[in-house]
């Protein structure tokens, strides 16, 4: 379990109004139907965020940390993987009986993107048509989002934490790339996150990596009442990533 099924995300460094929040239905780019959950600022849109759930989906902590990224002043959009094998949950999210289990092997690469290029084109329609855009993944979307830092989607950078390299290919990272690494993952070895980020470095992606040590898997989630510190500070590169975005 990559966190606890009444777990919140920990709170942004800032702070600000959200005059939206909730769930919705996007189409995605091949047709299916995705729930999402979407969140906006007061402010003016500067950079946007598609997050990109573990494996269970969207389950409310996605729908909780749109929320919180619009605090922090990014209109935020997340997305589930399951609509081709599951349907619509029917109640805007996850909830903790859903059996990801039997649906996450069917999630291929191609619906990810597909459901990613849709999350895109919804928060450019609700702010301005060239937002800079950015990925934010954890544990199986983590992967996905380090996957997302190379292709051919326009995406300004990418954020995985604690994902699995062997889910990311081989396509070079073709944008700044944030990799947050668990010092104690226990799904994935610290050593293997790191040599996928020196092999992205070999190929010229800006690759930071933030390794937190004697932290666990899902750290940022499940466990971010013990690692407060830590979480703090993924946060901080977090939003200094897409202040540079922002910034050109």
């Amino acid at each position: 379990m990559c966190h606890d099924t009444d777990s919140r995300p920990p709170a942004p460094p800032r702070s600000g109004d959200v005059v939206e929040r909730g769930t919705l239905t996007l189409t995605s780019a091949d047709g299916t139907a995705v729930a999402a959950a979407y969140a906006a600022p007061a402010g003016e849109a500067r950079v946007g965020v598609v997050l990109l759930p573990d494996v269970r989906g969207l389950h409310p902590y996605y729908v909780a940390l749109a929320e919180r990224f619009a605090e922090a002043g990014l209109p935020a959009v997340a997305v589930d993987w399951f609509g081709r094998t599951a349907g619509l949950p029917e109640s805007g999210a996850r909830g903790q009986d859903f059996d990801w289990r039997a649906h996450l092997p069917q999630v291929a690469a191609a619906g990810v993107d597909a459901d990613v290029t849709a999350a895109v084109a919804y928060l450019r329609q609700r702010t301005r048509p060239d937002l800079p855009v950015v990925t934010v993944g954890f544990c199986f979307g983590g992967s996905h989002a380090w996957r997302l830092a190379g292709g051919d989607l326009d995406l300004a950078g990418s954020v995985g934490l604690y994902g699995r390299p062997e889910l990311t290919g081989d396509a070079p990272a073709l944008r700044p790339t944030l990799m947050v690494v668990a010092g104690a993952d226990a799904a994935t070895p610290v050593e293997d996150q790191l040599a996928l980020a020196e092999r992205l470095r070999a190929g010229g992606a800006e690759v930071e990596t933030a390794v937190y040590d004697g932290a666990p898997h899902s750290f940022f989630d499940r466990a971010h009442g013990d690692w407060a510190e830590a979480c703090s500070d993924v946060w901080r590169r977090v939003l200094a990533l897409t202040d540079r975005v922002a910034a050109g």
